[in-house]
C-alpha cells in the first residue's frame, strides 16, 4: 500500500476543502440559512461526489474507496450540511445489484441499531432508520427474493433532526410501500461485507474531519482566548490537551487511509477486518478529541452557540454508523480467530 496522494486525489481534496471552507457553516446560526445549504448541495451535485462509486463498463467503480474518503474526510471537517454518506451508499448497492444509476438523491435505510441494511418483511419494512437523508425522497431496502436478496426501494417521510444537526435521519415504521429495483441481480453476502467495510471506512473518514475541524477550532480559540494576560494556549496543560487530541486524529487518519484503501484491494472479509479496526479506534479517538475541544473552550464550550458541541455530536453519530467501538472489536476477534474458547468472548 502507497500511502501517498496521487496528485489527482490531492486536488480531490483541495477542492472539496476548498468548498466547505467558502460554503460550510462556520456558525451555529448558519445552521438554518437554506440559502447557504442550498448553495452547498447545489455545488455537490455539481461536482458529482455522490456518484464516486457508480459502475464503469467492467462494473468497477469509476472511484477508488480512498477518493471517497478523501471527499468525506473533507465535508466532515467542514461540518458540510447536506447528504454524503447515505447516497454514496446507495450507489454502492446500485453497482453491486448491477442497476442503474439513481436520478435522484436516495440513501439507505438501517436497521433500528446502525448495524446493517434493512430488510423486507412480508412486504414492508418493520422498522429502520434512514440516514444522511437531506435531499433524498427514497431509500434503499433490501427484499427477499427466490434467488436471494434483491434491492427494494421506499419513499421515505419528511426528515427530523436528530443528535447530528448536519445530517438529519427519518424513522421508518413500516409503513411506506417498497417496489423492486428492476433490473437487478441478486446481492450477495460477500457484497453486503464489502458493501459494509465501504460504510465503515467512510464513517471513520467522517470521524476523522470531525476531529481534524475540531481541533483546529480549539486551536483558534486558544490562541485568541487570554487569561492572566496571555493566550491559553501558551499554558501547558491547554497545550497537552492539544497535542494529544492532534496525534489521536492523526493516528485515526492512518488507520482510515488503509481502511479506505483496503476497500477495493482485498478479499470482501479482509476489508472488513481492516475497517473494522479503523472504527474500533476512531470512534473511540473522536469522543476523546470532540470532549477536548468542548474543554478547551471552557465556559463558553457549554454553550448553544459554541460549534464544538455541534462536531462532538456529529462524531456521535458517525461512531455509530454500522457498528461502535464494542461491535466493530467484536468483528476483528471474530475474523481473526480469536475468543470463545480462547477466554476472550
Amino acid at each position: 500500500m502507497d500511502v501517498r496522494l496521487s496528485p489527482e486525489q490531492q486536488a480531490l481534496r483541495e477542492s472539496a476543502a476548498r468548498l466547505v471552507d467558502q460554503l460550510g457553516p462556520h456558525a451555529v446560526g448558519e445552521l438554518d440559512d437554506p440559502e447557504r445549504t442550498a448553495k452547498l448541495d447545489a455545488a455537490v451535485t455539481a461536482s458529482g461526489w455522490r456518484e464516486l462509486r457508480t459502475a464503469d463498463h467492467g462494473n468497477r467503480p469509476l472511484a477508488s474507496g480512498v477518493e471517497v474518503g478523501i471527499v468525506a474526510e473533507e465535508l466532515g471537517r467542514g461540518l458540510a450540511d447536506i447528504s454524503f454518506v447515505g447516497p454514496t451508499l446507495a450507489t454502492e448497492l446500485r453497482r453491486m445489484a448491477g442497476a442503474p444509476p439513481s436520478a435522484e438523491v436516495e440513501t439507505v435505510v438501517l436497521t433500528d441499531d446502525l448495524l446493517s441494511l434493512a430488510r423486507v418483511v412480508d412486504g414492508r419494512v418493520p422498522s429502520g432508520v434512514a440516514v444522511d437523508v437531506q435531499g433524498s425522497t427514497r431509500a434503499l431496502v433490501l427484499a427477499p427474493g427466490p434467488d436471494g436478496d434483491h434491492l427494494a426501494s421506499m419513499e421515505l417521510g419528511s426528515p427530523a433532526v436528530g443528535l447530528d444537526l448536519t445530517r438529519p435521519s427519518v424513522a421508518v415504521d413500516g409503513q411506506a410501500v417498497v417496489t423492486p429495483l428492476a433490473p437487478a441481480r441478486p446481492v450477495t453476502a460477500d457484497d453486503l461485507t464489502r458493501w459494509t467495510a465501504l460504510g465503515l471506512a467512510v464513517a471513520c473518514a467522517d470521524l476523522v474531519g470531525t476531529m481534524g475541524g475540531a481541533v483546529r477550532l480549539a486551536s483558534a480559540y486558544a490562541s485568541e482566548r487570554r487569561q492572566y494576560g496571555a493566550p491559553i494556549g501558551s499554558f501547558q496543560a491547554v497545550q497537552h490537551l492539544l497535542a494529544d487530541a492532534f496525534v489521536l486524529s492523526e493516528g485515526a487518519r492512518s488507520a482510515t487511509l488503509h481502511a479506505t484503501w483496503a476497500v477495493d484491494e482485498l478479499e470482501p472479509a479482509d476489508a472488513l477486518d481492516a475497517a473494522a479496526v479503523a472504527k474500533a479506534y476512531c470512534a473511540r479517538a473522536a469522543r476523546t478529541v470532540g470532549e477536548t475541544a468542548i474543554q478547551v473552550h471552557g465556559g463558553i464550550g457549554n454553550t448553544w452557540e459554541c460549534l464544538a458541541h455541534i462536531y462532538l455530536r456529529r462524531a456521535l453519530l458517525s461512531s455509530e454508523l454500522l457498528g461502535d467501538v464494542g461491535v466493530s472489536l467484536t468483528r476483528v476477534l471474530e475474523h481473526r480467530g480469536i475468543g470463545g474458547r480462547d477466554g476472550l468472548s
